[in-house]
């Protein structure tokens, strides 16, 4: 987008004969573009935060299913796993929608079968398997959302971040239960 508004201001700017713009109002202008780039790199540079989260809700929903699919899961425990994966779901529509009307490309989902073995699906030999993995993701989502707060030029995204780690944090605590774990004794757990 900004690479066509220039040429025509440009073009716009420089018609011989037509006015002459003072040196202030071409110091604005420019300082103008300098702006435009500037904004351009901080979406840029969210895009890519985005991207990453995307990236994270991805290997969530592929997560699930392998241990949906494992036959290691009881009727209850699989029950909520399927809730929690259409969490993901929801998380994952969300954050393509958002990179797309910023202008980016999402990141694509890998292959079930790459999933499997960058998360050594081989190695869920129980019920308490699956869920100390998924467990884990849970985890390493949440903190990872509240760690890019800060890093958003956009403070809406911010906010969208945090509602993303309260979704993790309820899926870890709920699966921490069910495995029988405490939950942290102090407070700030989270995040850090």
């Amino acid at each position: 987008m900004q690479a066509t508004l220039f040429p025509a201001r440009r073009n716009f700017l420089t018609r011989s004969g037509q006015f002459t713009l003072s040196a202030a109002a071409v110091g604005l202008l420019a300082g103008s573009r300098t702006a435009n780039a500037q904004s351009s790199m901080a979406m840029e540079s969210d895009v890519n935060i985005l991207n990453v989260a995307l990236a994270l809700e991805h290997e969530a929903i592929n997560a699930y299913q392998l241990g949906a699919g494992s036959g290691l899961l009881q009727k209850p425990v699989l029950d909520v796993a399927v809730a929690f994966q259409s969490h993901h779901k929801v998380h994952r529509d969300a954050l393509v929608a958002t990179i797309q009307k910023m202008g980016g490309k999402p990141v694509m989902e890998m292959a079930l079968d790459d999933y499997a073995k960058v998360l050594n699906a081989a190695s869920l030999m129980s019920q308490a398997d699956v869920l100390t993995l998924a467990a884990r993701l849970e985890l390493g989502a949440t903190n990872a959302y509240l760690g890019v707060i800060p890093s958003f030029k956009d403070n809406k995204l911010g906010q969208v971040a945090a509602r993303l780690a309260a979704d993790e944090t309820m899926h870890w605590t709920a699966l921490s239960q069910a495995l029988g774990k405490t939950l942290p004794a102090g407070a700030l757990s989270f995040g850090a």
